[in-house]
């Protein structure tokens, strides 16, 4: 069975720089790694899980708005292990931070985030919290 588990979360002071990873398991990864979708989601507390970035298996990446211009999403294609790269980081970055992939199929390059409802495979989260 698919598995993903995130690790680097932590408290960081506002601008500073975290970097989560994302460890994928329980699949061919020589037949099937082009065939799946990764992406970020993020939880703060109360609030619905939103898109952060995504990764679509034809190389296309997506970011949410508040995303842009501060995260990356970098895929370690040896370890098979997703990254977010988080700079200048600030308060409201605040949340539980998931990975998620599904199978979406053989190089598709879809050119916007995909929803939560799409993902069927999730991590158990890491928390980030970014104080003032």
């Amino acid at each position: 069975q698919v598995q993903l588990q995130e690790s680097g979360g932590g408290s960081v002071q506002a601008g500073g720089s975290l970097t989560l990873s994302c460890i994928i398991s329980g699949y061919d990864y020589t037949k099937e790694s082009n065939k799946f979708c990764l992406a970020w989601f993020r939880q703060p507390p109360g609030k619905e899980r939103e898109g952060v970035a995504g990764l679509e298996s034809g190389g296309t990446r997506n970011y949410a708005d508040f995303a842009k211009g501060r995260f990356t999403i970098s895929k370690d294609n040896i370890k098979n292990t997703l990254l977010l790269q988080m700079n200048n980081l600030k308060p409201e970055d605040t949340a539980t931070y998931y990975c998620a992939a599904e199978r979406c199929g053989l190089w598709v390059d879809w050119g916007a985030m995909r929803g939560v409802d799409e993902y069927t495979y999730w991590g158990q989260g890491t928390q980030v919290t970014v104080s003032s």
